[in-house]
């Protein structure tokens, strides 16, 4: 099971720019097949020919990850949010296609909380049932767009300290099947399994097919095999399923134990660390391959 492994943009710079473009070459020597970028904004300047071209030039392809805020989410209860939502992914199509991309996975739906400042709510369950409803639209509208064009969004759960729409693998299944296009896939993210789903190899196995994109992560979102993932059953479920898709990593923890210290917030590294991203795609690498080997 030849899975495709990759490292996420912001491993190495956040926000990535056209100076950035030399990276694809250091990504490709330390043996990943891909990078996860960050939908580019407008203001980040990413001249989108351009960097197509970079990439084919090291023979690296790239999977997109959406970038959703209050302001363009498809489950607001705000008439001008939902619409940006819908403007916003409907655009992340058109940037997949002028990278290359197929993928383009995140939290779609929108209505993210600590990222945006924005605190958990008790809500009623006619309130759940129409932010529900309004996701489903959202993404029912949205699907074909995206097979249209060869492209398919990942919609990923999120831990219940990011968002409040999509927590766990089962409610995942239930957004896929409820859209039922094969437009709209599933993302899943160890590091946020690890914390909402009983068991992440069952999760996988439930999730089945509907799994487009998967992200290795260790619990604290650090090198792989420094936490305590069960790589070797985790993948063996992957490969179970048949999973044959893209892998990607973010261990974009940085070694850094100070108190009060804002870990949710994203920080360039101070080191070098290509020894410790190889030796993480080693070990991931190692399990896929072994996983075949034990069913």
């Amino acid at each position: 099971m030849k899975n495709p492994i990759g490292i996420i943009s912001m491993q190495f710079v956040r926000p990535f720019v056209g100076t950035d473009l030399g990276l694809f070459a250091q990504i490709r020597d330390m043996g990943f097949d891909f990078i996860e970028m960050l939908v580019p904004e407008p203001e980040d300047g990413l001249d989108l020919a351009t960097t197509r071209r970079a990439l084919d030039d090291v023979g690296l392809s790239v999977v997109l990850a959406a970038r959703v805020n209050p302001q363009r989410s498809i489950a607001s209860d705000d008439a001008g949010a939902r619409q940006g939502g819908l403007e916003y992914l409907a655009r992340c199509i058109e940037v997949a296609d002028g990278l290359g991309a197929q993928i383009i996975g995140g939290p779609l739906y929108g209505e993210p909380m600590v990222f945006a400042g924005r605190p958990p709510l008790s809500r009623t369950s006619d309130e759940m049932k129409a932010r529900a409803d309004r996701m489903i639209d959202g993404l029912q509208r949205l699907a074909p767009q995206a097979r249209a064009a060869g492209k398919v969004f990942a919609v990923e759960p999120l831990n219940r300290f990011e968002t409040d729409m999509l927590n766990t693998t089962r409610q995942g299944i239930v957004l896929v099947d409820a859209v039922n296009d094969a437009g709209l896939g599933l993302m899943l993210d160890t590091f946020h399994m690890n914390m909402e789903d009983q068991s992440i190899p069952d999760a996988i196995r439930l999730a089945g097919k509907r799994t487009v994109h998967f992200q290795a992560n260790e619990n604290h979102r650090g090198f792989p095999g420094t936490g305590n993932m069960d790589w070797p059953a985790i993948m063996r479920a992957l490969s179970q399923v048949g999973y044959t898709g893209p892998v990607s990593l973010e261990p974009f923890r940085r070694d850094d134990q100070r108190l009060a210290l804002p870990i949710a917030h994203w920080r360039a590294p101070a080191e070098d660390e290509t020894a410790k991203l190889k030796a993480g795609h080693a070990l991931i690498r190692a399990a896929l391959d072994f996983a075949e080997y034990a069913q």
